[in-house]
């Protein structure tokens, strides 16, 4: 298969966005090329599937590499494996959620699906990218949007949100590109950017020591590593609907994916040097998260602090170095994909009809409007660990993973861990009975329940959850062969 695809298929659908004549034309585009997005994706898993059931061992399939830039070593070379097709397929079912749920904007119609296309284009070219200049310059093409998103669709304190994530995310950007510069130099004569040949060359603990710590934390920014975090309430708060899915839903995955791909897939003995630190900042990001969102009265907060613990439980897994915990990371990565997607989704239904976010300003809401508050509930159900969603799955993943770990820190950690799901049920299920439940005000009395595009989306949302929960073994069989090969490398196989 063709993983070119993944990149011309959003670049067409955006310019045929900006070709568009009139509105019901850029919705029509934008839905179309999103719809196929994830077409190509569910190709991408069955080919991906077919190939390594035909006998194909090599760490990444359907490769291309093409030289850019001869002298330096810089080439366009592109390949998947399991972990990698797993954030594919997450990036396809939120965009096209996203699109789906946009379809009621009127102002700059065209320019904002446009850069909401953009960012998917840029996210499937981080995820395909094997060289690190090319994965950086990906990663550059889905910060920018992001501050186009949020200042001219945001509400609220917008153009104080919007500069502070690209201030912040600039910032995570700056260290990602000295770690990435501090490889290249520190390989000798063997210079490169490519991922397979520094994997494969190794890199001196001297640089993996001394660089390890940028690229990680560098990339920890995007995923809310603690105490880095301060951006992600702010900035979800303020974004548009879409923005808000897309930028927990996926963004933030950018780095937790950039965490593990680059920082300890390459610098393994540098991951080992620091494991202890990122446990701990992962631990009080948990627990933190959970502790902040209980605070919270209004709902789109109340989410974005949730996602700073819920992604805490990605670099924990990380930093718990086990192949269980590592492939409990990445399943946790897709789970709040999934969830928070989701969950942004359906405070911008409530919103739109309410026009507030303030949980104890509504009530009885399942009255009027009981398909959203059906998704409402099971979003909630799914950030606090119920069984039969993905939520359980990723979270007792990781939670076995870190228990491998026999000494006493680790079981301390994992313990702190898990006391943050006893608080996510606190405020979970006080947020949904105030806003749900009881008697409802009579200025929501004639509230209309969500449309045909909100209920295709959160249906396409919810199918995802409901698999994983459901069918564990499809995902973790998907990502468990990449998670070994990472595993091989930081215990120098």
């Amino acid at each position: 298969m063709n993983l070119l695809l993944l990149i011309g298929l959003p670049l067409l659908t955006a310019v045929g966005v900006l070709l568009s004549r009139n509105t019901q034309q850029v919705r029509s585009i934008a839905f179309a090329g999103s719809a196929l997005q994830l077409i190509l994706a569910l190709a991408l898993i069955y080919f991906f599937q077919k190939e390594r059931a035909a006998g194909a061992v090599a760490q990444m399939l359907f490769e291309q590499n093409y030289a850019l830039f001869p002298s330096l070593n810089i080439n366009f070379h592109i390949g998947v494996d399991g972990i990698a097709v797993s954030m594919i397929l997450l990036t396809a079912l939120v965009v096209l959620a996203g699109v789906l749920v946009s379809w009621n904007v009127e102002k700059m119609t065209k320019e904002f699906y446009f850069l909401l296309i953009l960012l998917a284009m840029g996210a499937y070219g981080f995820f395909i990218s094997l060289d690190l200049f090319v994965l950086f310059f990906f990663l550059e093409i889905a910060v920018i949007p992001k501050y186009l998103l949020i200042g001219t669709w945001g509400s609220g304190k917008k153009e104080y949100s919007a500069n502070k994530l690209a201030l912040m995310l600039m910032t995570g950007s700056s260290l990602v590109i000295v770690g990435i510069l501090g490889m290249y130099f520190g390989n000798g004569e063997h210079k490169s950017f490519d991922i397979i040949q520094l994997s494969q060359a190794g890199i001196s603990p001297a640089v993996q020591k001394l660089f390890f710590p940028f690229l990680f934390i560098g990339f920890g920014i995007f995923t809310a590593l603690f105490p880095f975090h301060t951006w992600v309430p702010d900035g979800h708060s303020s974004a548009p609907t879409a923005g808000s899915m897309f930028l927990a839903g996926i963004s933030m995955k950018l780095g937790g994916y950039g965490c593990l791909r680059v920082a300890t897939y390459l610098m393994p003995q540098g991951a080992q040097e620091y494991s202890s630190w990122i446990i701990v900042l992962s631990s009080i990001a948990i627990l933190y998260g959970a502790f902040a969102t209980m605070m919270q009265w209004d709902l789109k907060y109340m989410n974005a602090y949730s996602s700073i613990s819920h992604c805490g439980f990605v670099l924990l897994g990380i930093g718990m170095l086990t192949k269980t915990a590592i492939t409990g990371a990445v399943m946790q990565m897709v789970s709040h994909g999934l969830m928070t997607a989701l969950f942004f989704a359906v405070i911008g239904m409530i919103y739109e009809r309410t026009h507030t976010r303030q949980i104890n300003e509504m009530g009885g809401l399942m009255k009027v409007m009981p398909f959203t508050m059906t998704v409402l509930f099971i979003a909630g159900l799914c950030s606090l660990g119920l069984p039969g969603f993905s939520g359980f799955v990723a979270e007792m993943t990781v939670f076995m993973g870190s228990w491998q770990n026999a000494d006493a820190f680790h079981r301390i950690a994992t313990i702190i861990a898990c006391m943050s799901i006893v608080v996510t049920a606190v405020y979970i299920l006080r947020a949904i009975g105030q806003v749900a439940m009881g008697p409802i005000k009579e200025t929501y009395a004639g509230l209309s329940d969500a449309s045909w595009n909100e209920k295709l989306a959160a249906i396409i949302l919810i199918i995802g959850i409901v698999a994983i929960g459901v069918a564990p073994f499809l995902l973790n069989d998907l990502i468990k062969p990449g998670a070994e090969i990472i595993m091989n490398k930081i215990s120098g196989k």
